[in-house]
């Protein structure tokens, strides 16, 4: 199946802006939703309690600022989204809880273009699935890093693929059964239809070893659940 473009996948995101604006449940197709922004928030006020500059890449309604800004408060945050309507809505929730300036860019995360070491904290939540070739993902991940203050840290939650078939079906079955349960038979083939045609998931391997090679430090998983993983690195 030829997937989605660019353009295609921008203007489904411009018609579901209210299901990615709800901070307490997340996005409800991606599994334990809330607690990985719970644990994301947690490791990078951890890691980076002093941050002033987070960058917030595929920020849909802006759920990971506003997240980050109840341990971190203040920062400046600039949001990157695809879809025009997804960042007028993270502006109008982000800026009532930030006295720190607030940038938006409308921008593939592929085209982005950022100075080094402008931030802090980086967050990438359900949108690098859209990558397509490794030289995609090698050169996003690398950008990243270059964006990256020395000792900042890079915070990812995402769909996943696994290494082997058998495996990789056990997983996605478990999704599946996991969608049923939420909203019905239709609400899983509606998910499944949509992720064949818009998504390019890898492994967490893969995704785990490229962070290696394009100089993080500290890699490490926070949480692994079916086809969904959180997981972050620091820039040395």
């Amino acid at each position: 199946m030829k997937k989605s473009s660019v353009e295609e996948i921008r203007a489904r995101f411009d018609k579901d802006v209210e299901r990615f604006a709800n901070v307490e449940t997340g996005q409800s197709a991606t599994i334990d939703a809330p607690l990985v922004l719970n644990l994301i928030s947690g490791a990078a006020a951890a890691i980076n309690p002093h941050a002033k500059d987070l960058l917030d890449v595929g920020c849909g309604a802006g759920n990971y600022s506003l997240k980050l800004l109840t341990k971190i408060p203040n920062m400046n945050v600039t949001l990157v989204d695809l879809s025009e309507a997804m960042l007028r809505r993270a502006h109008e929730r982000v800026a009532s809880e930030t006295k720190g300036s607030i940038t938006t860019v409308q921008c593939d995360v592929r085209s982005c273009e950022f100075p080094a070491g402008r931030f802090d904290v980086i967050t990438a939540a359900a949108v690098l699935h859209h990558l397509r070739s490794d030289e995609e993902w090698h050169a996003v991940f690398a950008s990243f890093h270059h964006w990256l203050r020395p000792g900042g840290s890079l915070w990812i939650s995402d769909l996943v693929v696994h290494e082997h078939p058998a495996v990789h079906g056990v997983m996605w079955q478990r999704y599946g059964e996991y969608l049923t349960n939420l909203k019905g038979a239709k609400y899983r083939d509606d998910v499944f239809s949509y992720i064949e045609k818009e998504d390019t998931p890898r492994s967490l391997p893969f995704q785990l070893g490229l962070l290696g090679k394009v100089g993080f430090t500290d890699i490490d998983v926070l949480h692994k659940n079916s086809c969904f993983a959180a997981f972050g690195a620091i820039k040395a």
